[in-house]
C-alpha cells in the first residue's frame, strides 16, 4: 500500500488484483474497489469528504500513468476498463452476476451488454439501469451528492430485486464513489462494488481507445485531448496540476 498526496493506493499486479476481486466474492462482508487517477487525487485535495470515501475502499487500483510516474514505477498502472473485463471474465468462471449502474444512457448500456456477452456468452447479466441524475452539492462544509429520491429509490429496488454479486457504477469520479459509500449498505447481495467512471463509454464502443501503443507509454491522455479538446481544464488538472502538487510536497519535506 503506498499513498499519493493523502490517497491511499495498492501497489498490485493485475493478477494480484484479480485474485483479491476473486476473494471478494467469497468473503463475509461487501467490498468497494476505487480507481484513483491523478485527476481524483488533486480533487481529493479540496474534498476531504472525497478523500475519506477513496480512502475507505477495500482495493484501490492506479488508474493513471502519472500515479506510476510520481510513485517512480512503485505503483502499477492497471486501467478500470481492463479490470473490468477482469472481473466479467471472472465473475462468468465464477458464476457470478454483473449489474450495470449508470452513464445516464440506456443506448451505452444496451450496447455494454451487448458487448459483454459477445466477449463473455456464459456471463451472467443481472441487468442494468442508466440511474438517477446526480449532482455535487455543498452541505455545510461537504461535498455531498443529490440523487432525485424517487429515481434514486427505484433503481436500488431494481438492484435488490435481481440481487447482482458485482456492482459496476458510471456516475463520474467524485459521484460514483460517494453512491456507492452511502448507498451499498442498502444493496445485501453485492458483494463487490467498483467505481467504473467512462467505462461502459469504452467497452459499448461509443468513444474509441487510444491505440494500444500509446495506451503503453502512457500518453493517452494526449489522444483523449487531440479526440475531445473540451477536456483540456481535466487533462491540465491530471497532468500539470498534479505533479506541481507532488512535487510541492516533497519539496516542502526537504
Amino acid at each position: 500500500m503506498k499513498e499519493i498526496l493523502g490517497v491511499k493506493i495498492d501497489s498490485l499486479t493485475m493478477d494480484e488484483a484479480s485474485q483479491k476481486a476473486r476473494n471478494f466474492l467469497y468473503s463475509g462482508k461487501q467490498n468497494v474497489v476505487f480507481t484513483p487517477n491523478p485527476e481524483m487525487i488533486v480533487d481529493a485535495q479540496n474534498d476531504w469528504y472525497f478523500k475519506k470515501v477513496l480512502n475507505s475502499s477495500d482495493l484501490n487500483i492506479s488508474d493513471g500513468f502519472g500515479v506510476s510516474l510520481v510513485s517512480l514505477g512503485k505503483i502499477k498502472r492497471i486501467t478500470g476498463v481492463d479490470f473490468v473485463l477482469k472481473l466479467c471474465e471472472l465473475a462468468q468462471k465464477e458464476n457470478k452476476s454483473i449489474y450495470l449502474f449508470g452513464s445516464g444512457s440506456k443506448e451505452v448500456l444496451t450496447k455494454t451488454a451487448e458487448n459483454l456477452k459477445k466477449n463473455f456468452p456464459n456471463l451472467h447479466l443481472a441487468g442494468f439501469n442508466p440511474g438517477p441524475r446526480i449532482d455535487l452539492v455543498m452541505v455545510e462544509d461537504e461535498k455531498k451528492i443529490f440523487a432525485e429520491p424517487e429515481a434514486n429509490d427505484k433503481a436500488v429496488h431494481d438492484i435488490i430485486m435481481t440481487a447482482p454479486d458485482i456492482l459496476l457504477v458510471a456516475f463520474g469520479h467524485n459521484k460514483q464513489e460517494k453512491w456507492i459509500y452511502e448507498n451499498l449498505k442498502n444493496l445485501p447481495s453485492v458483494k463487490l462494488a467498483m467505481g467504473v467512471g467512462g467505462t461502459f463509454d469504452y467497452i459499448s464502443g461509443m468513444v474509441e481507445r487510444a491505440p494500444c501503443f500509446l495506451r503503453k507509454i502512457g500518453l493517452e491522455w494526449l489522444y483523449r485531448l487531440f479526440r475531445q479538446p473540451w477536456r483540456f481544464d481535466r487533462i491540465f488538472k491530471a497532468t500539470v496540476v498534479f505533479v506541481t502538487l507532488v512535487a510541492y510536497k516533497k519539496f516542502k519535506k526537504i
